[in-house]
């Protein structure tokens, strides 16, 4: 299955890690919607989640926004600012949400204790590298309908021998996710139904046949 052009492959840590990472950081609980991180702040914290959801993202100065990143329970975030530099990226919660926040201090030594943390943070960081790779190589190569599918095969799931879309997408969510428009979106979604291509059945998309990569 092709990679999401919008989000890294997740890296959750094993419970036994991150019940000893978290165990090193202070409890905090966010409502729904609250924004954790701001893009340009400096940062020298890890906040692991518990529970919860969230989306990394930026806001261009015009209003429009990128999504980069779904995360949640057992991933972690803040990782990129631990070379003493500012967010990259703003982080809002998408539900309530759990997370543990591990100073830098904490954090440098927990890493020189515990080579397993550390190979799963090189790990994640080498994922983020050919992440942004694609990312670049989407934007620049292909238009809004091969994002489009592409996002939307990455997200789907085989029941009962067809593929299916679950999670609830909306076509602000796709556009936000792609670097598009939602009227963009809107346009692929009626140019697959017309073709055949995919139903929309309340919250799910129902693939009928694969579409092509290119239309």
């Amino acid at each position: 299955m092709p990679p999401d052009p919008s989000e890294a492959p997740a890296t959750p840590l094993d419970s036994d890690l991150l019940r000893k990472i978290s165990g090193t950081g202070q409890i905090r609980n966010f409502p729904a919607r609250a924004i954790i991180l701001n893009e340009g702040d400096p940062g020298d914290s890890l906040y692991i989640i518990l529970s919860g959801k969230v989306k990394a993202y930026s806001v261009s100065p015009g209003g429009k926004e990128v999504v980069f990143n779904i995360l949640g329970a057992g991933e972690y975030l803040g990782e990129l600012a631990l070379d003493g530099g500012v967010r990259s990226a703003s982080v809002m919660t998408l539900e309530p949400t759990t997370c543990s926040v591990v100073q830098g201090e904490s954090l440098r030594k927990f890493v020189s204790q515990h080579p397993d943390f550390a190979l799963n943070l090189i790990k994640k960081l080498i994922r983020l590298v050919r992440h942004s790779t694609e990312n670049v190589k989407g934007l620049a190569l292909e238009d809004v309908y091969g994002r489009v599918v592409r996002l939307l095969l990455a997200h789907a799931v085989t029941v009962d021998g067809q593929l299916v879309v679950r999670e609830r997408l909306t076509q602000q969510d796709i556009a936000d996710r792609v670097g598009s428009s939602r009227e963009m979106v809107s346009r692929v979604f009626k140019e697959l139904q017309r073709g055949n291509y995919i139903t929309v059945d309340g919250k799910q998309i129902f693939f009928l046949k694969r579409p092509p990569a290119a239309w």
